[in-house]
């Protein structure tokens, strides 16, 4: 008795497709989420409110950078690590010659060169002084009485 067995399609060539399907499919998927990823991320950084710029400096790379493979990954990243960690961490933020940082609202204006007014050019504008309010539970305000 004589046996013969033949497998129509060949089933290296079968299993090489295969592998080259999972490796597109990978790499796809990779390339997929870190563009989400970076997305998402930009998406909260000008949701907060810190500018197109910094949300630019969100990069990502896929790796390998040309071909497929079922290890593919993907890296993302700030060109800007320390601003994006100082809003992230939320560190400690003091004043230039270390006595008080004053934050101007909307309502103070804006100043001469068209960035934020100073407290004493507040004062030299409006003719009013301002004077500093100590709060235990909170922020110590400079306020300005009347006017």
């Amino acid at each position: 008795m004589k046996l013969k067995l033949n497998i129509t399609p060949d089933i290296v060539a079968v299993m090489a497709a295969e592998v080259a399907a999972g490796e597109r499919a990978v790499s796809a998927a990779m390339r997929e989420a870190g563009t989400d990823l970076k997305t998402a991320w930009r998406a909260q950084i000008t949701g907060a409110g810190l500018g197109r710029r910094l949300a630019n400096s969100i990069r990502s790379q896929t790796y390998p950078k040309v071909g497929d493979s079922l290890n593919a990954a993907t890296l993302v990243w700030s060109n800007a690590p320390e601003i994006i960690g100082a809003h992230d961490t939320g560190p400690l933020i003091r004043s230039k010659n270390g006595f008080w940082l004053a934050i101007p609202t909307e309502a103070a204006g804006r100043g001469l060169r068209g960035g934020r007014i100073t407290p004493g050019e507040w004062e030299r504008r409006r003719g009013l002084r301002l004077r500093f309010v100590y709060r235990r539970t909170g922020p110590s305000l400079l306020v300005a009485e009347g006017g």
